[in-house]
Protein backbone atom coordinates (compact mmCIF):
# COMPACT_ATOMS: atom_id res chain seq x y z
CA UNK A 1 0.00 0.00 0.00
CA UNK A 2 3.06 2.28 0.02
CA UNK A 3 3.47 4.94 -2.65
CA UNK A 4 6.02 4.19 -5.33
CA UNK A 5 9.32 5.91 -4.55
CA UNK A 6 10.52 8.44 -7.12
CA UNK A 7 11.78 6.95 -10.36
CA UNK A 8 15.50 6.39 -10.29
CA UNK A 9 17.83 8.81 -11.96
CA UNK A 10 21.20 7.82 -13.30
CA UNK A 11 22.89 9.63 -10.42
CA UNK A 12 20.81 8.13 -7.59
CA UNK A 13 22.87 6.90 -4.67
CA UNK A 14 22.90 3.27 -3.61
CA UNK A 15 20.46 3.80 -0.70
CA UNK A 16 17.85 5.38 -3.00
CA UNK A 17 18.27 2.56 -5.52
CA UNK A 18 17.87 -0.06 -2.77
CA UNK A 19 14.64 1.55 -1.54
CA UNK A 20 13.25 1.67 -5.07
CA UNK A 21 14.26 -1.90 -5.91
CA UNK A 22 12.78 -3.18 -2.64
CA UNK A 23 9.50 -1.44 -3.46
CA UNK A 24 9.46 -2.92 -6.99
CA UNK A 25 10.00 -6.46 -5.63
CA UNK A 26 7.33 -5.99 -2.93
CA UNK A 27 4.89 -4.61 -5.50
CA UNK A 28 5.49 -7.53 -7.86
CA UNK A 29 4.94 -10.03 -5.05
CA UNK A 30 1.78 -8.30 -3.79
CA UNK A 31 0.47 -7.99 -7.37
CA UNK A 32 0.93 -11.72 -7.96
CA UNK A 33 -0.67 -12.69 -4.62
CA UNK A 34 -3.68 -10.43 -5.17
CA UNK A 35 -4.34 -11.71 -8.68
CA UNK A 36 -3.92 -15.31 -7.55
CA UNK A 37 -6.44 -14.86 -4.77
CA UNK A 38 -9.34 -13.33 -6.73
CA UNK A 39 -11.78 -14.84 -9.20
CA UNK A 40 -10.82 -15.27 -12.84
CA UNK A 41 -13.23 -12.53 -13.90
CA UNK A 42 -11.78 -10.01 -11.45
CA UNK A 43 -8.29 -11.17 -12.36
CA UNK A 44 -8.85 -10.40 -16.06
CA UNK A 45 -10.14 -6.95 -15.20
CA UNK A 46 -7.23 -6.10 -12.89
CA UNK A 47 -4.21 -7.79 -14.48
CA UNK A 48 -3.60 -4.69 -16.61
CA UNK A 49 -3.01 -2.60 -13.48
CA UNK A 50 0.75 -2.67 -12.78
CA UNK A 51 0.60 -1.43 -9.18
CA UNK A 52 -0.86 -3.56 -6.39
CA UNK A 53 -2.13 -0.43 -4.64
CA UNK A 54 -4.30 0.37 -7.69
CA UNK A 55 -5.81 -3.11 -7.64
CA UNK A 56 -6.59 -2.81 -3.93
CA UNK A 57 -8.24 0.58 -4.47
CA UNK A 58 -10.34 -0.85 -7.29
CA UNK A 59 -11.40 -3.86 -5.20
CA UNK A 60 -12.21 -1.54 -2.28
CA UNK A 61 -14.36 0.52 -4.62
CA UNK A 62 -16.20 -2.60 -5.81
CA UNK A 63 -16.59 -4.39 -2.47
CA UNK A 64 -16.10 -1.69 0.16
CA UNK A 65 -19.54 -0.12 -0.09
CA UNK A 66 -22.71 -1.29 1.65
CA UNK A 67 -24.09 -4.38 -0.08
CA UNK A 68 -27.35 -2.82 -1.18
CA UNK A 69 -25.58 0.09 -2.84
CA UNK A 70 -23.08 -2.17 -4.62
CA UNK A 71 -25.82 -4.58 -5.69
CA UNK A 72 -27.91 -1.72 -7.09
CA UNK A 73 -24.97 -0.18 -9.00
CA UNK A 74 -23.90 -3.56 -10.43
CA UNK A 75 -27.42 -4.40 -11.64
CA UNK A 76 -27.84 -0.90 -13.06
CA UNK A 77 -24.54 -1.27 -14.93
CA UNK A 78 -25.65 -4.60 -16.41
CA UNK A 79 -28.99 -3.17 -17.57
CA UNK A 80 -27.68 0.04 -19.15
CA UNK A 81 -24.34 -1.07 -20.62
CA UNK A 82 -24.08 -1.60 -24.33
CA UNK A 83 -21.22 -3.17 -26.18
CA UNK A 84 -19.02 -0.71 -28.06
CA UNK A 85 -19.04 -0.67 -31.86
CA UNK A 86 -17.18 -3.76 -33.04
CA UNK A 87 -16.76 -2.76 -36.68
CA UNK A 88 -13.27 -1.41 -36.05
CA UNK A 89 -12.09 -4.17 -33.68
CA UNK A 90 -10.16 -7.22 -34.84
CA UNK A 91 -10.64 -10.83 -33.76
CA UNK A 92 -13.60 -10.14 -31.49
CA UNK A 93 -11.45 -8.55 -28.80
CA UNK A 94 -14.18 -6.06 -27.99
CA UNK A 95 -16.74 -8.85 -27.55
CA UNK A 96 -14.44 -10.72 -25.17
CA UNK A 97 -13.79 -7.61 -23.08
CA UNK A 98 -17.51 -6.85 -22.93
CA UNK A 99 -18.39 -10.37 -21.82
CA UNK A 100 -15.67 -10.37 -19.14
CA UNK A 101 -16.82 -6.97 -17.93
CA UNK A 102 -20.43 -8.13 -17.71
CA UNK A 103 -19.38 -11.30 -15.86
CA UNK A 104 -17.60 -9.19 -13.25
CA UNK A 105 -20.71 -7.11 -12.63
CA UNK A 106 -22.99 -10.17 -12.48
CA UNK A 107 -20.61 -11.72 -9.93
CA UNK A 108 -20.50 -8.52 -7.88
CA UNK A 109 -24.31 -8.31 -7.87
CA UNK A 110 -24.64 -11.96 -6.81
CA UNK A 111 -21.94 -11.57 -4.15
CA UNK A 112 -24.03 -8.79 -2.63
CA UNK A 113 -27.26 -10.74 -2.56
CA UNK A 114 -28.86 -10.18 -5.96
CA UNK A 115 -30.80 -13.10 -7.36
CA UNK A 116 -29.87 -13.39 -11.03
CA UNK A 117 -32.29 -15.65 -12.87
CA UNK A 118 -34.02 -15.88 -16.26
CA UNK A 119 -36.67 -13.28 -15.40
CA UNK A 120 -34.17 -10.68 -14.24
Amino acid sequence: MEECPPVLSTIANRNVRDIYERWVRANEKAWAYILASISDELNKKHEVMPIAREIMASLQEIFGQPSSSVRHEAIKYVYVTRMKDVTHMKDGINVREHVLDMMVYFNVAEAHGAMIDETS
